[in-house]
């Protein structure tokens, strides 16, 4: 999650205001000057005049020599700055400390020759005020991020210190996170605030250099914004979902990416967690078709909108709870059928896979499985999704193996095993590509999950931000859904005078199933009619109150089911794909609503699979 080549530049300060500013002053002087005749009869107004100039001389001279002096110490405080965030990311909090105090030095200095009369006059002048009164905010809300704003970043480091959050011998230590928390949230209001200022500096009248340097501290201090927020929410949710104000328990769902689903996978093996001031206990395991089993009837009442589109299926069998990727919907219908299996009812429910497991497996090094081989990172997928089919070919033993792979997995990260650092690395890495889902029975703490990838749930778009989103849903009763590949290309079409314009998706899914040496477990119900061709029910939903007006592939419309879920129109079509096989679909889609001027930034979700999405996206400016 590295950060962009802008923030390394985000608080760099203008670099040649007060140069402009003195050579502004001295040419409103001689202009004066110039004015003075006739003497005899403007003697009066000659005074006044000469007072002013006086002053302006005075005041311009004092201003230029405080603006070299601000300029100096705004740009030694960028240089401090980005060595900070250096610091801060290798995690060296000690030396953090030492720069945050020379930082801190910087920016009073600049705060100091940028406050006071001479400034505040010159920042009333003509030609020059609009640069000198943005110069003095941006001195000013640097000087109040370094005492007031920075040192949060410290406590997220130190309150967030992966070495203290990971898991040792069973148990997370939550004390320095409840105790950085108070200030984490009292520094995200200080950068909120100078957010606020910065973006309230007016941008006419700014000359290029002063208004570059508006805009790349705005960009700074909202990404500054986004990471300190996240930190606080963090720092609000983790301590009370690790069993600080009393014991928790989660259901661990473990999505099986080669019988694919719409959030990633079928719900195959699961473990419970007990939680406890920090103390972290498996408590229950099993799979969801052994020991959740079918229901006579529906767990819960779906919508009217969702029957349409899934029947009543999500909520009757466990392993279809997922067919919408509407996370939340999911979770709440397997924690239903687990109290109504267990008599247990689990305060939150999680959600990831095999491939998440692999990249937890390069921080935790290689997990002994219980009757089987080592898992690693370079084998995690490939045993779990596709080999270990070959060497149990009985269902049940299978899941006896899926078990206890998850166990030993989640055995190993709350032992502590492995890099603490990396660990949460790979754990940001997964919860990206949303492999990492999480839900929460408390209203409070669900609230604070809204909104971020965890969640699982599409955003409601802004006009310009539409999201489009294509899930995928298994319809072969197999696990071919391992050989499936897939690539997605979002592109925006040109402004068509009337206030709109359409996005363009190019959806080519291709299959690299052998033709022969399955196990039979593998190639399953064969729903497609052939062994080894494979059946996947592909779902486009359109932006929020937009629609999905046109899907063709090789220049022939083709006929897709529709249905509405959330405010957005779904398309539905099946592929049928031979081992070999590869289909491209050109689909048109009209988002609900674009901004003014018409400029839109789409984003795209996928379902999780095996293998990465190959993905583009192409961006729409303003309309002419």
């Amino acid at each position: 999650m590295g950060k962009s080549e802008q923030d390394r530049y985000a608080f760099e300060p203008p670099e040649a205001p007060a140069h402009i500013q003195f050579k502004r002053v001295r040419r409103i002087t001689e202009c004066s000057v110039e004015k003075r005749r006739p003497w005899r009869r403007r003697k009066p107004l000659i005074l006044v005049a000469a007072g002013l100039v006086l002053v302006l001389l005075v005041g311009g001279g004092w201003v230029g020599v405080e603006s070299w002096r601000a300029k100096g110490h705004l740009q030694t405080a960028a240089g401090l700055f980005i060595l900070l965030q250096r610091q801060i990311r290798s995690g060296d909090v000690s030396a953090a400390k030492g720069t945050l105090a020379a930082l801190q030095l910087e920016t009073k200095a600049a705060h100091h020759n940028t406050d006071g009369f001479g400034w505040a006059l010159a920042g009333r002048a003509p030609m020059v005020g609009d640069d000198v009164r943005a110069v003095g905010t941006v001195a000013k809300v640097l000087d109040d991020l370094a005492w007031r704003g920075l040192p949060t970043l410290l406590d997220v480091a130190s309150g967030l210190d992966p070495r203290a959050l990971a898991p040792r011998n069973g148990r997370v230590e939550l004390k320095s996170l409840v105790a950085a928390g108070p200030r984490i949230s009292a520094g995200l209001a200080v950068i909120g605030k100078a957010r606020a200022e910065v973006l309230g500096i007016p941008a006419d009248g700014l000359t290029d250099q002063v208004a570059a340097a508006v805009t790349r501290l705005s960009i700074g201090l909202t990404d500054a914004e986004r990471l300190v927020s996240t930190a606080d929410r963090a720092a609000r949710l983790l301590p009370n979902m690790l069993g600080a104000r009393g014991p928790r328990n989660y259901l661990v769902l473990f999505q099986n990416n080669s019988e694919i689903r719409a959030t990633g996978g079928m719900p195959g093996a699961y473990i419970v967690v007990h939680a406890d001031d920090g103390a972290v206990t498996i408590t229950d395991q099993g799979t969801a078709t052994s020991d959740l089993k079918t229901f006579d009837s529906p767990v819960q009442k779906l919508g009217l909108d969702q029957r349409m589109l899934y029947t009543d299926r999500p909520a009757v069998f466990p392993s279809d709870v997922n067919l919408s990727p509407d996370f939340p919907t999911a979770a709440s219908l397997m924690r239903t059928m687990y109290r109504m299996r267990t008599g247990v009812t689990v305060d939150g429910v999680l959600a990831t896979d095999p491939v998440a497991l692999s990249y937890l497996l390069r921080a935790t090094g290689a997990v002994k499985v219980p009757a089987g081989d080592a898992l690693t990172s370079q084998n995690a997928v490939r045993m779990l999704l596709s080999e270990a089919y070959a060497k149990y070919p009985d269902p049940s033993d299978q899941d006896v193996y899926f078990a206890k792979a998850a166990q030993a997995t989640f055995g190993a990260l709350i032992r502590g095993q492995g890099n603490p650092k990396g660990m949460l690395a790979q754990l940001a890495r997964a919860a990206g590509e949303r492999r990492l889902l999480m839900w929460s029975a408390n209203k409070a703490e669900q609230t604070l999950l809204a909104g971020t990838v965890l969640e699982g749930r599409l955003p409601t778009d802004a006009p310009s931000a539409p999201t489009v989103g294509v899930f995928l849903n298994d319809g072969t009763g197999a696990k071919l859904s391992y050989y499936l590949t897939h690539s997605a290309d979002l592109t925006t079409g040109p402004c068509d005078g009337q206030g709109s314009r359409e996005l363009h998706l190019k959806l080519t899914l291709g299959s690299t199933a052998p033709t022969a040496n399955l196990p039979k477990y593998v190639t399953g119900l064969e729903l497609s009619g052939d062994t080894y061709t494979s059946r996947t029910n592909v779902m486009i939903f359109s932006p929020t109150g937009g629609a999905v007006v046109g899907v063709a592939t090789g220049g022939v419309t083709v006929d897709v089911g529709t249905g509405i879920e959330r405010d957005r129109t779904v398309s539905v079509l099946t592929v049928d794909l031979p081992p070999g096989g590869r289909q491209t679909y050109d689909v048109t889609i009209r988002p609900g609503a674009i901004p003014d001027d018409g400029a839109v930034r789409p984003r795209l979700w996928t379902t999780p699979g095996v293998r990465p999405w190959e993905t583009t996206i192409q961006a729409g400016g303003p309309c002419g």
